[in-house]
């Protein structure tokens, strides 16, 4: 046999697994040894022998010949002396296929039916697009929602938050961007989502219409850190394939704030100290790691490219908008859209609140004309909030502020507005704004 043949023959034969053994459990945290040499941080174990029915995990430190493993789910009936294996992860394999279907971080089905699989494997973890390789921002996407379309523009690869507490129209108001937002594809993660609300989201809120174009991946709130957070990796890397087609994909993640609790869990885990009011320092770059891969793609040598705009959802309690993962997304996004709860509370849905939202699309994807209409309308908003106290305690003189006196006119018109639903996109929702705000001189 000469030595071609040879090598041929070493490459059919099996790689031997790196094997290591589990020699402390501390809940949900496993030290083993003997992985450590060849393990690298992210990496998969399986957990083999007699203990095969546990599930698998992944390795979140190393140290002193120990690798520190979390499992994916709960350990029970795991021993000391278990055997730990290495498991490569194998990507996924995102396609058309995958068109109306719910499936989990690891790419599997959850309603039991075959995937069909792509032809090309894509990491769960990848880099964004080379900063001066990215094409600029794109023209303004018709959302169907007058605020949008006219006060708080999206724009194609524009990067957006939807900061919101519980209970103000959250949901529905991503469910109603993923059915009517121009875009080819639509890639929604549910990080956390309770389990009962899955089936309520995928066929009430979003229907059938909403789920043909659309990938949803969900991991339920009982499920690992480490899971929830593969979720958000998971969909960002399935709208990256889209995108890598030449295409125009709308990446929703619900929710950026529980991305950051579970990257929290897993850091702290790996012994990371907290420092921001319990947040270890690496969630400012995991936060930017995940956001950065959204926006506008790499222009390719034809000049074409495709895109993914996206939209996170980052929950605040009591809004405060300057709580650690809130006030890091804004420095992150390009624009935040604010859901009041008082607003909500009204009866006013979506229950957005224009005076403390703001779009970085503006100036640039505005006209002189529509710029105007803008600043005029926000100007008389922000009157109103100013003038609201003293209409309450009944101690407004009209005639003393003309401007003001305008504002509270025109403020039930205006409120309504940004309720509507409009087709025609900025054209038809500008047309609306400008006979709202001419309504006195007409």
């Amino acid at each position: 046999m000469d030595a071609s043949d040879l090598s041929a023959e070493l490459r059919r034969l099996p790689v031997r697994r790196r094997i290591g053994r589990v020699v402390r459990a501390e809940g949900a945290v496993l030290q083993v040894s003997g992985l450590a040499p060849a393990a690298r941080l992210g990496d998969r174990v399986a957990f083999e022998g007699e203990d095969a029915g546990s599930p698998a995990g992944e390795v979140v430190a190393l140290g002193d010949g120990l690798a520190t493993v979390m499992p994916y789910g709960a350990p029970d009936g795991l021993r000391l002396g278990a055997e730990v294996a290495l498991a490569p992860d194998p990507g996924l394999r995102p396609s058309d296929g995958w068109l109306g279907r719910v499936i989990d971080p690891f790419g599997a089905p959850m309603d039991g039916r075959p995937l069909p699989q792509g032809r090309i494997a894509v990491p769960v973890r990848a880099a964004p697009p080379a900063p001066m390789r990215r094409a600029p921002l794109g023209p303004r996407l018709a959302t169907g929602l007058a605020a949008f379309d006219s006060l708080l523009p999206l724009v194609r690869g524009q990067r957006i938050g939807l900061f919101a507490g519980s209970g103000v129209g959250k949901t529905s108001l991503l469910a109603e961007l993923a059915r009517q937002v121009e875009a080819d594809r639509v890639v929604l993660a549910l990080v956390g989502e309770r389990g009962r609300e899955l089936r309520d989201f995928v066929e009430g809120a979003l229907g059938e219409a909403g789920m043909r174009r659309s990938v949803v991946v969900c991991a339920t709130s009982d499920r690992s850190a480490l899971v929830k957070r593969r979720a958000a990796w998971t969909a960002a890397a399935i709208a990256e394939r889209f995108r890598d087609e030449g295409r125009h994909a709308l990446l929703i993640v619900d929710s950026l704030t529980r991305f950051a609790e579970a990257h929290r869990e897993v850091a702290l885990t790996a012994g990371e100290p907290p420092s921001l009011r319990a947040w270890p320092p690496s969630t400012g770059a995991t936060l930017a790691a995940l956001t950065e891969r959204a926006g506008p793609g790499p222009v390719r040598a034809d000049g074409t490219h495709g895109d993914v705009t996206a939209v996170f959802s980052v929950l605040v309690q009591g809004s405060d908008m300057e709580e650690p993962v809130a006030d890091m997304a804004r420095g992150l996004l390009d624009g935040h859209v604010v859901l009041d709860r008082g607003i909500a509370e009204r009866g006013r849905f979506p229950a957005v609140d224009v005076a403390r939202s703001v779009s970085r699309a503006l100036p640039v994807c505005a006209e002189p004309d529509e710029r105007a209409l803008i600043a005029e309308a926000r100007r008389l908003i922000a009157r109103h909030a100013e003038a609201a106290p003293m209409l309450q305690a009944g101690l407004w003189r009209e005639g003393a502020d003309p401007e003001a006196d305008r504002a509270i006119r025109l403020f039930p018109a205006l409120d309504a507005f940004c309720a509507e639903r409009v087709a025609g996109g900025a054209a038809a929702a500008f047309g609306r704004l400008r006979a709202v705000l001419g309504a006195e001189d007409a």
